[in-house]
């Protein structure tokens, strides 16, 4: 073992590129108001990374491929969340009908995006979405959203565990605190995803507008 933490797990076989591949959608995990309003308890600071994810999301529009939201929806009080919703209870801001469950409107979907409602972490668990993605062909799934630890990471994680490359990009993810954050970006890159930039996710996405315009 080195005292230098990523060449530890590098030389320890951690760490590989798994890459883009051929068929990627797009999914943005559970942004909404409620990590954006200042006076909400899941309050956030992520507006960096919300900026980010509108790029990525319009380079994805004009990359034609699949875009999916999430979002989380309880009954109100929390019937069919289960020891989730009793574990954080922050999580009452999404029952039904809180308005900070909503999209911000800078994150607007368009006609044909599909909206993924679950109640537990992973976009994937009580969902259509694997199904979907199949359906789809798609093959690569970029992650953006919140929050890196949380519902980021079981995204990111059920997908690879469904095989689908996940690829998180780490300018458009975020957390309530920055230690957290990295934290788990470092995990996710060694173990179960790629974590790219932004700067990265856009080459790729741009790369596939100008394929498919010409």
């Amino acid at each position: 073992m080195t005292d230098d933490l990523t060449t530890d797990y590098l030389e320890a076989g951690f760490n590989r590129r798994l890459g883009f591949g051929r068929s990627p959608a797009l999914i943005v995990v559970d942004f909404c108001k409620a990590y954006l309003v200042e006076d909400s308890p899941l309050y956030a600071g992520v507006e960096g990374a919300l900026a980010s994810t509108m790029r990525v999301l319009e380079a994805s529009r004009q990359a034609g491929i699949p875009r999916i939201f999430t979002e989380v929806q309880y009954e109100p009080g929390g019937a069919d969340g289960g020891v989730f919703y009793r574990k954080v209870g922050a999580l009452a801001s999404f029952d039904r009908g809180n308005p900070l469950a909503e999209l911000p409107p800078e994150l607007a979907r368009l006609p044909g995006e599909v909206m993924v409602t679950k109640q537990y972490a992973s976009a994937f668990f009580g969902t259509s979405l694997a199904a979907t993605l199949t359906s789809q062909g798609v093959d690569t799934l970029i992650v953006t959203g919140v929050s890196t630890s949380g519902c980021v990471r079981a995204t990111a994680l059920d997908a690879c565990q469904y095989g689908f490359v996940p690829i998180v990009v780490s300018d458009a993810v975020g957390d309530r605190d920055q230690r957290v954050h990295d934290a788990n970006l470092f995990d996710l890159d060694a173990k179960y995803a790629d974590v790219v930039t932004e700067a990265e996710a856009l080459t790729y996405l741009d790369g596939l507008s100008t394929r498919s315009s010409s």
